[in-house]
């Protein structure tokens, strides 16, 4: 397997695939990704030739968020040192949101914590029948700070009442009724389903894609980058707490948090 975390090819008729490629630990992203994936996308906004993007993942898993392993040794940083980490997490979702052309993401398995704000920052998300999903930070006594304003914004403030706050895992289905999915089909059908949605913007003229992309982000809510700044700050201070630290050390221990009431 490549030592890339993250895999680019330049297919035919203007189509870029960018590919997340640590299947062994669920497409959890750590510094690496965070790096490499930003970059990509950079290199791809530039690119006129590229004219739609889809983001898919090897293995099971779509994307279990944040690397818990790398998130905790982050606590052994110093203040500063947190929030610019945590500022490049957020670059990295604002980068996706802001992609002057359509972006597509094939969600085959599961999508958890910050695997679901990559899903909220595509413009179609297409998922299988049985992925699975979660905003599932709070069970680790942490909170979904950097994705917050894209999948609040996906999914509608009543949504993200719940699903923030009760950690619960829901299907496609209801990822499709609530906004965070455009579609759920089938898995043996998901590969054809992709690639019909993006034939169908390889139809349409370019210049008028890229001038809808920039027309939806006016007149919607736009994240500030004093916005993205305070929801660094924010995931930052929290996973230095007794609480996320105890969260993340049961998450290991493959025990409950103190905060569970044994049974």
């Amino acid at each position: 397997m490549s030592d890339q975390a993250v895999l680019f090819e330049r297919k035919t008729a203007g189509i870029a695939v960018v590919t997340l490629n640590r299947p062994n630990v669920h497409n959890a992203f750590n510094d690496v990704m965070i790096a490499q994936l930003t970059n990509c996308l950079n290199e791809i906004a530039t690119d006129e030739k590229i004219r739609v993007m889809l983001l898919q993942s090897k293995g099971k898993s779509f994307s279990s968020g944040a690397d818990l392993n790398w998130m905790r040794a982050a606590v052994d940083n110093s203040a500063d040192q947190n929030v610019e980490d945590a500022k490049k997490l957020a670059g990295l979702f604002h980068r996706l949101d802001t992609m002057p052309i359509p972006t597509v993401v094939r969600v085959q398995g599961p999508a958890f914590a910050g695997g679901l704000g990559l899903v909220a920052c595509c413009d179609i998300a297409l998922g299988a029948k049985g992925a699975k999903f979660a905003v599932a930070e709070v069970k680790l006594g942490l909170i979904p700070a950097v994705i917050s304003p894209y999948l609040a914004q996906a999914i509608g403030a009543s949504a993200a009442r719940q699903f923030f706050q009760t950690a619960e895992v829901f299907g496609a289905n209801k990822a499709k009724q609530i906004g965070l999915l455009h579609e759920a089909v089938d898995s043996a059908h998901l590969d054809s389903t992709v690639t019909k949605v993006i034939k169908s913007i390889l139809g349409n003229a370019q210049g008028a894609n890229r001038a809808c992309k920039k027309l939806i982000y006016e007149i919607g809510s736009q994240v500030s980058e004093e916005f993205r700044a305070d929801t660094a700050r924010q995931i930052a201070s929290i996973r230095s707490t007794v609480e996320a630290q105890e969260g993340m050390s049961a998450f290991f221990e493959r025990r409950h948090p103190q905060w569970v009431e044994e049974k």
